[in-house]
């Protein structure tokens, strides 16, 4: 697996751990790394499929990346630290929570569900068999749209433009789109609705006003069965919400996790 840690390895600086949605990569997370590490040990990781980290070739439940984060943390002796999960990341966050609670400071949940419903599923399958195709541009159309808010993928139209002829030989790679099926699929079981009210450890739910993925009443469902989680909406926002909102982000980030040092210390 391929992994980076950024900032000062002080005595007593806690560790934040980023897990990427189910497109993204460490690279992702570039922009963030200088304000994040400043106040942490950062820590950013490619998943099993994603990015410079290897690729099972056997279908597999969201189970083994939770299983490859308890690894990394072996590996590099940290206790526990805080996390950050958007998406196909939130997801993971939650599971790993719920069977190693002890090694969670504070979580953030971004755009996470506490299980993937039918209707998200179906969504799945359906990129899923576009992906077949090998068809990158069909991909692109199929996927990259919905997830930005329309406002902004209208606005940042240039931006947008330049973000498509990035991601176009990506998309239209097989082992990219292999990676991706077998990502979604692995998705597929997520569900630990049942063990919410057990998750205790200080959470934050960043929700999107404009998430057509995984719209706002899942992370409300979040909050209100989660007994220390505080909900935050992004207003005329998509699901991508790092992306669009990359300062706000930052600071709803950075906010959360020293204002709960604050309320430790009063």
């Amino acid at each position: 697996m391929y992994y980076e840690l950024s900032g000062e390895q002080e005595n007593g600086k806690e560790v934040l751990v980023i897990l990427n949605g189910i497109m993204m990569s460490t690279k992702s997370w570039e922009p963030f790394k200088e304000a994040f590490s400043k106040e942490f040990l950062l820590l950013r990781y490619d998943m099993f499929d994603q990015g410079q980290s290897a690729s099972l070739e056997e279908p597999y439940t969201q189970e083994v990346q939770v299983d490859l984060l308890d690894a990394l943390f072996k590996h590099l002796d940290i206790d526990k630290a805080n996390i950050v999960g958007i998406s196909y990341g939130a997801s993971i966050a939650l599971q790993f929570a719920r069977k190693y609670p002890n090694k969670v400071i504070r979580m953030i949940i971004a755009n996470g569900v506490a299980k993937t419903s039918p209707w998200l599923k179906d969504i799945g399958d359906g990129w899923n068999e576009v992906a077949k195709t090998r068809n990158g541009l069909a991909y692109y159309h199929i996927t990259i749209p919905y997830i930005y808010s329309p406002q902004f993928y209208t606005k940042q139209k240039d931006w947008m433009d330049k973000r498509k002829e990035l991601l176009l030989p990506i998309f239209s790679s097989e082992i990219f789109l292999d990676r991706m099926i077998r990502l979604t699929k692995s998705a597929e079981t997520h569900d630990v609705s049942n063990d919410l009210k057990n998750i205790k450890i200080p959470s934050l739910i960043i929700s999107s006003e404009e998430d057509y993925l995984t719209p706002p009443f899942e992370q409300k469902y979040l909050q209100e069965h989660m007994p220390n989680a505080k909900l935050v909406m992004i207003p005329s926002c998509g699901h991508a919400s790092m992306y669009e909102e990359p300062s706000l982000f930052t600071s709803l980030v950075l906010g959360f996790f020293t204002q709960e040092q604050l309320e430790y210390q009063i």
